[in-house]
């Protein structure tokens, strides 16, 4: 198969193996989407407290970081098909066991699994991706393949919620896990003959991103990664307790909360490429400081909104920002980043998110127990303004 490299135009974007690429991104998140929306079934069935629920996400979210590193080294040391095939099957085979664990413990042992089997996903990835492309174009590729996984997210917790009205939230698992293992196959053998099963030699030829870092610009990439995986993890932490922050505090039912949820991910479908086309014009650097300002003020505002459609809208916001950020993010490390390391950064950078995500989620969890959302909500808000404004001094700084 022939691969498009460097082409301009709306055309290059929806040729060639990205629109693929956006399809993989779908399948793999498929069953990392679950565990949030599902979580007030999970905590019902083996009856959780605040702080116990955090440890269901961490469980997943921690190994889902551990695992980038590997992941990333690989990808760049033996090609990202085989990195990328495990990111989707094995996530789906772990997730399939989830859905056939019967005791709290083999369910977090599994779910840790699944996070380890799914970190070489996203290093190996958008480098390909960024390929595909010229650099004025770059954004907006990532950006489109975002949308794989924001509507993932979307989707599967109101699939997720459809089948557990029926068969439990162990249903949702299983009826998922079948048709993505039959996608994951049919991705490998498509990669195999296109550009990610070539070595690393011929890749380099079709970059068009080049040249080593200089100690002013490394500076400014790892000021860069800190500020979005810190953005990132507080996000990620108080976002995991929204469908019990509906149940409890709203009293929605368990199944509306977790299809509710999915109003945060909606905004995958849409944002990720108008987000990642704004910073190729913008530049990353105004775009990201723009979303992480907003982020803290966001987060508070759940104490304020009333329920229905402002609890609904609100979570779109939310939504937009993620999916600003992620793309953004991506593409500034793809260009800060050498060729022949640009997974293994990656591999970095969201292991960096997740373990930080999956460290806060239960002590977020600790402080809904004993300080009420109110108040967690409004610490983790804070602590995004202060943190963003610390790194804005930085990255708007010039030499």
């Amino acid at each position: 198969m022939e691969i498009p490299t460097n082409k301009s135009g709306s055309h290059s974007l929806f040729s060639g193996l990205l629109p693929l690429f956006i399809l993989a991104h779908f399948g793999h998140h498929l069953l990392t989407a679950l565990p949030i929306p599902l979580l007030p079934m999970i905590r019902s069935d083996f009856v959780l407290d605040y702080t116990r629920s955090g440890w269901v996400i961490s469980a997943f979210t921690l190994s889902y970081g551990i695992g980038q590193l590997p992941g990333g080294w690989l990808a760049d040391r033996i090609g990202p098909r085989i990195v990328i095939t495990i990111g989707i099957c094995g996530v789906a085979l772990a997730g399939f066991l989830v859905g056939l664990s019967q005791t709290f413990v083999i369910m977090i042992f599994l779910l840790a699994l699944m996070g380890f089997l799914g970190g070489g996903y996203h290093p190996a990835a958008p480098p390909i991706i960024s390929t595909l492309v010229e650099l004025k174009n770059q954004g907006r590729a990532l950006g489109l393949h975002t949308v794989g996984g924001g509507a993932s997210f979307f989707l599967a917790p109101l699939i997720a919620a459809a089948i557990a009205a029926s068969w439990g939230w162990r249903g949702s698992f299983i009826g998922l896990a079948v048709p993505t293992i039959a996608f994951g196959i049919f991705f490998y053998l498509i990669l195999g003959r296109g550009v990610a099963a070539k070595p690393l030699e011929q890749r380099k030829k079709k970059s068009s991103y080049a040249s080593s870092p200089t100690p002013r610009s490394f500076h400014r990439l790892v000021s860069f990664i800190i500020l979005s995986n810190i953005t990132g993890a507080v996000i990620f932490a108080t976002t995991s307790f929204i469908p019990l922050f509906l149940v409890d505090h709203f009293g929605f039912s368990k199944e509306t909360a977790g299809a509710f949820f999915a109003f945060i991910y909606s905004a995958g479908l849409w944002m990720s490429p108008l987000g990642g086309y704004l910073s190729d014009r913008w530049g990353r650097v105004p775009v990201i400081l723009t979303v992480c300002f907003l982020a803290g003020p966001v987060i508070f505002s759940l104490n304020l909104v009333p329920s229905g459609w402002g609890i609904g809208l609100l979570l779109i916001v939310i939504g937009m920002i993620i999916y600003v950020r992620m793309p953004v993010s991506e593409a500034y490390i793809i260009e800060q980043t050498p060729e022949g390391n640009r997974s293994t950064v990656l591999g970095i950078y969201f292991f960096g998110t997740m373990e930080a995500g999956g460290l806060l989620t239960p002590v977020m969890g600790y402080l809904i127990d004993r300080l009420g959302f109110y108040l967690s909500f409004t610490i983790a808000g804070a602590t995004l303004l202060v943190v963003t404004f610390i790194f804005s001094i930085i990255l708007l700084r010039r030499d």
